[in-house]
């Protein structure tokens, strides 16, 4: 809610805060605030910290050396937290930041402070905050504009490189420099850090890497898996024990998951460092051949194996909104052809059978013109809701300010 503070407000607009808040609009406010007003960080070092005045706050701390380590400002965070969590001025000067940082961290700030967020076991931490990304996408949480020298200083000065929730944050797009920064500094080794020892649910380190490796495998990130097989993530063990939905222990190998996708990079890359080759999956062999759309490959395993595409359907009835989302127009229009749902629910974000969406509403939230048209042409209903939203295809074309394909389904849309 709006303070009645300016200082407050400045810092309320100013800092990432993983909601729907979040957003160029709110920090272009908290500039205007701060121009407008350029004495309220004198007095408030939560401010001074997430508008990044080393004078102020030097002078706070020669006044008040306790400040560094004292809860304030609009979300009683920390001040370090403040400046990590900062994106209303895409320019500050990187000197700034690291000197704020410093005066900071010389006063007793804490560079795994982090708190609990919306009953999740992984804190946000500093270092979540330096590192930025997350559901929203790059630029409603984009990075901290000086994200890499700030996240150094951190790690430099005792920040845990395994820090899940940041991790998880970063793996949804294909830029490794975030994991290149914090291998650098002993990503993948350890005990995990402070906040393991407080709860114990957080994953090892090892498993940490585990999950960023199936997500990597599964989303095509042929670079990503490269990095890290190349620091010794085990890519041979089948994945098993409890997991997030999204990375369930199913007893598949990397290597059966990229051939399971149709990635044959990924899949030759693994082999190649001495995976074993899977055993014969007529299904998985089906599914895979599906998205490659190599027919043939699907016709022959038909004709050998001709219950195959009934066993496929029955373990994988969401499947063709994982292929819209990874595979592309030519393969939902095969599995479709095959018999699968164009209107099934499924996820897109992971192969896994759980209802969510259908296909047109991950096309329609891409933007993808040319899948939506063939969705449609193959008798996508885009009228359907989600399971989770209760939107239409429509619904998240707007959400996700997609103007093509609102202009192609508002017409079609009831």
């Amino acid at each position: 809610m709006p303070s009645a503070d300016p200082a407050d407000e400045f810092s309320r607009l100013a800092c990432l805060t993983y909601s729907r808040e979040d957003g160029p609009e709110r920090w272009a406010r908290a500039r205007r605030l701060l121009a407008e007003r350029p004495e309220l960080t004198s007095s408030d070092i939560w401010a001074a910290a997430a508008a990044a005045r080393p004078e102020d706050v030097g002078r706070l701390l020669d006044g008040q050396p306790g400040l560094a380590a004292e809860r304030g400002g609009p979300f009683r965070w920390r001040p370090l937290f403040y400046l990590a969590y900062s994106r209303f001025d895409p320019a500050v000067p990187v000197e700034r930041v690291l000197a704020v940082a410093r005066r900071l961290l010389d006063a007793g700030a804490d560079p795994n402070d982090g708190y609990l967020f919306d009953g999740l076991p992984s804190p946000f931490t500093v270092l979540t905050g330096v590192f930025g990304h997350g559901e929203l996408g790059s630029r409603r949480q984009p990075p901290h504009p000086r994200w890499r020298a700030l996240g150094r200083l951190l790690l430099e000065a005792g920040a845990d490189p395994n820090d899940a929730q940041a991790l998880y944050n970063r793996m949804f797009e294909p830029d490794d420099s975030h994991l290149e920064l914090l291998f650098d500094h002993g990503l993948g080794t350890g005990d995990g850090g402070p906040w393991r020892t407080r709860i114990a649910e957080l994953d090892s380190p090892a498993r940490l890497l585990r999950v960023q490796l199936r997500w990597a495998v599964e989303h095509h990130q042929a670079a990503r898996v490269r990095l890290l097989v190349e620091h010794g993530v085990d890519f041979h063990s089948p994945f098993e024990g409890d997991g997030p939905a999204w990375s369930p222990g199913d007893g598949r190998t990397p290597v059966e998951l990229a051939q399971l996708g149709g990635d044959r990079e990924i899949a030759d890359h693994l082999l190649a460092r001495g995976a074993t080759p899977p055993g014969p999956d007529p299904v998985r062999e089906l599914i895979a051949a599906a998205f490659r759309a190599d027919r043939s490959a699907v016709d022959r395993l038909r004709s050998d194996h001709p219950d195959v595409v009934a066993r496929a359907r029955r373990g994988r009835p969401g499947l063709v909104v994982w292929a819209a989302a990874r595979a592309g127009g030519e393969a939902v229009a095969l599995l479709v052809e095959l018999g699968f749902d164009v209107n099934a629910y499924g996820r897109g974000d992971a192969p896994v059978e759980e209802a969510w969406e259908t296909a047109l509403h991950h096309s329609a939230m891409a933007g993808d013109v040319e899948l939506t048209r063939r969705l449609l042409d193959l008798g996508a209903d885009p009228d359907l809701r989600d399971r989770r939203f209760d939107a239409t295809p429509l619904d998240w074309a707007r959400h996700f300010d997609r103007a093509a394909t609102v202009d192609l389904l508002e017409p079609l849309t009831a």
